[in-house]
């Protein structure tokens, strides 16, 4: 079985956009007409899911998704508290209508209701209630709800403990996850995302995060960002900064995608990574969807470079599978119950 831990609705009928844009005007203005929830067929679902993701799944090999709202969509600097809240609930019940549509092909993975300033225990509800009563088996947390001014806290301050908590009673992961740049400097996909990646695998290297949460699980995705590449840096960094080793301050606890759109990223990764911290992720169709003129396949079928390495098929099975169904444990339950 082939598991891509790292997917997005980023194809989603308009009247979901619709009604986002509809919400921030009445934000901005509130003597225009309140927002009405988006009326979506199921036939618009699955037009919307088998024209593309699914599709693609299909025909690159692969059998489930873990599935997640748009990453850039999540906006979370744009609003308040409560239009947070609400687009969430909104984007988490399309998932969940996804999964119900797909359940052999798609399980979800919530956005939390994260705002500027208010603290994260008001996105536990929102955890509780996805994980609980949709089926949910993980979220994605975002780091940086300014979009791209980093005031928040770093990932293993105190303020992020709540989240943690919770995520340790209800045994699921999240994904850092950071969403639209409003800052000029950061183009979202080619350096927000990856700038994200790489601060907060330093954050953990610098804090205690995994000392007090040893059951804690988290996936950085995108390879990593540039981790891999600069694996030698941090690993000088935790020696003078007198940290543990890596691999038991940070990588019990910490994972990494397969989101790298070429062979020599891919090779190094696995050179550098250790397999079991290593899941199969092709964030399509995301930030990158065109074809590579070097080799005519799609920048993100990220199955043909892991199919490539001159790994064991021993060690394929841990990446394809295995390493998503242990650090996604209710995903493993759910699998089974499906007698899968």
């Amino acid at each position: 079985m082939i598991i891509d831990c790292h997917g997005h609705y980023t194809t989603a009928p308009e009247p979901h956009q619709t009604f986002r844009q509809q919400q921030l005007a009445h934000f901005d203005d509130p003597s225009l007409p309140a927002p009405q929830a988006a009326r979506i067929s199921d036939d618009q679902l699955r037009e919307s899911i088998e024209n593309n993701q699914l599709k693609l799944l299909q025909e690159r090999g692969a059998d489930l998704t873990i599935f997640s709202p748009r990453a850039s969509a999540m906006a979370h600097h744009l609003g308040d508290s409560k239009v947070s809240q609400e687009w969430s609930e909104h984007c988490n019940n399309l998932i969940a209508r996804v999964t119900e549509l797909y359940p052999d092909n798609f399980i979800g993975v919530c956005q939390l209701p994260q705002s500027v300033g208010v603290p994260i225990s008001n996105s536990i509800a929102e955890l509780e209630r996805c994980v609980n009563e949709l089926g949910f088996v993980g979220c994605n947390l975002n780091p940086d709800p300014s979009g791209g001014h980093w005031t928040s806290k770093p990932l293993t301050h105190k303020d992020w403990y709540p989240l943690y908590e919770k995520m340790v009673e209800l045994d699921v992961p999240a994904m850092v996850h950071v969403s639209s740049s409003c800052n000029v400097n950061f183009h979202a996909t080619g350096a927000h995302y990856l700038n994200a990646d790489t601060t907060a695998f330093m954050q953990f290297i610098q804090g205690d995060l995994f000392t007090d949460f040893p059951d804690l699980r988290i996936i950085i995705p995108h390879g990593g960002g540039a981790v891999p590449y600069h694996w030698g840096r941090y690993r000088g960094l935790a020696d003078m900064l007198q940290r543990p080793p890596l691999t038991t301050h940070v990588m019990k606890n910490v994972f990494f995608d397969t989101c790298v759109y070429h062979q020599p990223g891919i090779d190094l990764l696995f050179e550098v990574i250790d397999i079991d911290n290593i899941l199969f992720g092709s964030e399509m169709v995301g930030a990158v969807r065109g074809i590579d003129p070097e080799t005519g396949n799609y920048f993100d079928d990220t199955r043909r470079y892991v199919d490539a390495l001159d790994i064991s098929e021993e060690d394929k099975h841990k990446v394809f599978e295995l390493n998503a169904r242990r650090v996604y444990p209710r995903l493993d339950k759910a699998l089974v119950a499906r007698g899968k």
